[in-house]
């Protein structure tokens, strides 16, 4: 009988944990995939930084806080968002309900490992005082705390780093935090987790940036960007495709050697923003080049980007502009987005070499920092008493919180949703609640997809009480 019971408990096991796990995400050359189904990724995103860099302090951030990542999770579900992605992250807070959280909503991280806080970053003025183990300790923290959650997707290295203030050397250190963190993930987590950089859009150095993270430098492989970033507000109001200059974004990456996306988008210039760059950014022509990208911003600050705003009175309102989003992702053709291309997964890096950087004062010399000693036993022995975060369950969850509506309507009935079949959230697949003011926005119940995902929730309610069963029968067998 012992034999039998522990088979079961190895089954049930295994099935849990593929249940509650959404399948991590690879980099094929410009391409990013899931690691399982082999299907092409498209980030269909959102930043997340609640109360912006001024709210952050090193023993919480907006991946620690239970109740406001619940709420969030089932808002973010209910819009069609697949990702989000975090600037400031406090390593030694528990983030393990948050991550599991998102993950249980199919629901991807990219996580930012630098801070705003001292020796949280490299400093662009003078790139060799900040690159030391101090610095990189804190990097390795943040790797240690999230490695384990399957819906990790990636680390940035470094945001904007690289701007019109910069000293020359910065590429280069990007380069080593870079080398630094891979060979980390290489030593001390199980899989292969993407590492990048996040670029402003300053379009005379934009391609010297791309070109000198991107190429390969001979006889060194891990310096070299996975994915390349692009916080990019060109797009203003009702432009076009010509006229926000994405026609040359596009022409600009179509040969890139490695996945791009905007890291941020979204200008305010006009408001309520309609985000009709949504359809050209998903559309066949752009889609080729980019791997989707990240909206500006969750919540509402004072710089004025947030798809919902966070009331005195613990309530939600979804502005205007969360509905405007909500209306173009659910015209997103998905089967077109989401097919993987052998051309593009097959794609190799260029060698690095002088000719590709273009412009007077840019770095054009590939003589990368070398890894000081301290830095390489940082590196194999990895920080003391790091906290390493691990998935938890989680159950589909009515919103506690009161949510408006744009009009001022109460909406009722939204539901964190759990995916129990290793699926990413996707537009339209997970919608809950309704306002009175706005009888088109579906309910669960409305599509066969919400109705599998609900049978999926059942099943896999059921295995877990069998589950709980057989763990409290296998405490009192001797094994």
């Amino acid at each position: 009988m012992i034999p039998s019971y522990r088979g079961i408990l190895t089954a049930l096991c295994a099935f849990v944990t593929t249940v509650w796990a959404v399948h991590p995400v690879v980099v094929q050359g410009k391409d990013f995939i899931d690691s399982v189904t082999k299907q092409r990724f498209q980030i269909i995103g959102v930043d997340y930084q609640p109360g912006g860099s001024s709210a952050f302090n090193d023993s919480s951030d907006p991946l620690s806080d239970k109740a406001s990542c619940l709420r969030d999770a089932a808002l973010m579900q209910r819009l069609g968002v697949n990702t989000i992605r975090v600037y400031n992250l406090a390593p030694d807070a528990n983030h393990d309900d948050c991550a599991s959280i998102f993950n249980a909503a199919g629901i991807y991280m990219i996580l930012d490992v630098n801070s705003p806080l001292p020796n949280g970053s490299l400093d662009r003025t003078a790139p060799w005082e900040s690159y030391n183990p101090t610095y990189l300790e804190r990097v390795f923290r943040v790797v240690e705390a999230f490695k384990n959650y399957p819906n990790t997707l990636a680390f940035f290295a470094g945001n904007e780093v690289i701007n019109e203030d910069s000293v020359e050397q910065v590429p280069a250190y990007i380069r080593a935090v870079q080398r630094d963190l891979k060979d980390y993930i290489a030593k001390h987590v199980s899989r292969s987790i993407p590492v990048g950089y996040s670029a402003a859009d300053v379009r005379d150095i934009l391609m010297d940036t791309a070109n000198y993270l991107s190429c390969q430098i001979q006889n060194e492989t891990s310096s070299r960007s996975d994915f390349f970033g692009l916080n990019s507000y060109s797009w203003c109001g009702d432009s076009s495709y010509t006229t926000s200059g994405y026609d040359v974004l596009t022409e600009s990456f179509a040969n890139a050697s490695l996945p791009v996306f905007f890291s941020e988008y979204g200008c305010n210039k006009v408001q309520p923003r309609i985000f009709t760059e949504v359809q050209a950014l998903y559309g066949q022509d752009m889609t080729q080049a980019l791997s989707g990208g990240l909206v500006y911003e969750w919540t509402q600050e004072a710089n004025g980007y947030g798809l919902i705003q966070l009331n005195d009175n613990n309530t939600v309102t979804l502005r205007v502009d969360y509905g405007n989003l909500q209306k173009q992702y659910s015209q997103l053709d998905l089967s077109q987005i989401e097919s993987a291309n052998a051309t593009q997964t097959s794609v190799t890096p260029v060698k690095c070499s002088a000719s590709l950087i273009t412009t007077s004062g840019f770095l054009n010399t590939f003589d990368i920092p070398s890894q000081l000693p301290n830095i390489t036993t940082l590196i194999d022995n990895g920080p003391s008493n790091a906290n390493t975060g691990k998935l938890d369950s989680v159950s589909s969850t009515p919103v506690s919180q009161t949510v408006y509506d744009s009009n001022g309507e109460t909406i009722q009935g939204i539901t964190l949703n759990v995916l129990a079949d290793d699926k990413t959230n996707s537009p339209g697949d997970n919608t809950s609640g309704n306002s009175s003011s706005s009888t088109s926005t579906a309910t669960p119940s409305a599509s066969s997809s919400s109705k599998k995902s609900a049978a999926n929730t059942q099943a896999s309610s059921t295995l877990l009480t069998a589950f709980g069963a057989i763990l409290a029968l296998a405490g009192s067998i001797v094994w």
